[in-house]
């Protein structure tokens, strides 16, 4: 095989897959740990992928549209980046702590597996999320009023003004993307206003980016970076990215895959 017809390949695998490792290049096509590495590096400079720690992932220069009508619900399978930075944030929860959760899939995924015996306050403008935890005798759940999108989140004045009334120990929040330039980046200017209340109530903003959102701008920035205390990411995430976020004084907690430790840069 020609290396053109490697790279196409490559390009042909990020697509229908997401991510592609060099382990994945080793194996599919026979060569080296090198060549694999120099493969991605030769396509990043070309602008066609964006390598991370172990491999790459496509390169989103703009966030694209969602269905309109799907829901974090919405999910055929769980990534095991986001489930594990969805279980470091659980585990940064105290007894008795208030605690924001924003309409995510990763936040989802935290409130799936508050544990039991852990009693504590939530307040969401999700009514998925809120659902989740209807049923958990430990926690208190406070749900955003408004006017609701068709996802079933709400972001509006009314929300915002409630969010305002109240106070949080820890707001857990994600965007689109994320980058040390362009900051926490939407699609739509409408959350704008949402997210700043939210984490201008907060003791404490935790920001939950798999590697995915991480080194990319989306339309709308909502804040700087540094408005975030900490950053919870994955194994995959490119060095060079989480060093800039450092230079802005974020604490960065990455998760490791084999064993679910982290480390904290």
């Amino acid at each position: 095989m020609f290396i053109e017809e490697r790279h196409q390949a490559i390009l042909t695998w990020l697509n229908e897959k997401g991510s592609i490792t060099t382990s994945d290049i080793q194996e599919q096509f026979g060569i080296s740990y090198d060549s694999a590495k120099r493969d991605l590096r030769i396509l990043e400079e070309k602008g066609l992928l964006k390598r991370t720690h172990g491999g790459a992932i496509p390169l989103h220069q703009i966030a694209v549209g969602r269905p309109e009508k799907q829901t974090i619900r919405d999910i055929v399978s769980v990534k095991d980046n986001y489930y594990s930075i969805a279980l470091k944030a659980v585990s940064m929860i105290k007894n008795r702590d208030v605690v924001f959760l924003t309409s995510a899939t990763v936040c989802l995924f935290m409130a799936q597996n508050i544990p039991d015996n852990l009693k504590i306050r939530v307040v969401t403008n999700s009514i998925v999320i809120a659902e989740e935890l209807r049923t958990k005798d430990n926690v208190s759940v406070i749900l955003l009023g408004g006017e609701m999108d068709n996802k079933g989140n709400c972001y509006d004045s009314i929300a915002i003004e409630t969010i305002k009334r109240l106070r949080f120990d820890k707001c857990f929040i994600t965007s689109a993307f994320i980058s040390a330039e362009f900051g926490l980046s939407i699609q739509r200017t409408s959350a704008i206003s949402f997210f700043n209340a939210v984490i201008d109530s907060s003791k404490q903003t935790i920001g939950l980016y798999p590697k995915e959102k991480i080194g990319f701008d989306s339309v709308v920035s909502i804040c700087p970076v540094d408005r975030m205390n900490i950053m919870i990411t994955d194994w995959d995430a490119a060095e060079e990215d989480l060093k800039l976020f450092d230079e802005k004084g974020i604490e960065i907690i990455v998760v490791e895959k084999d064993d679910g430790d982290v480390e904290s840069k």
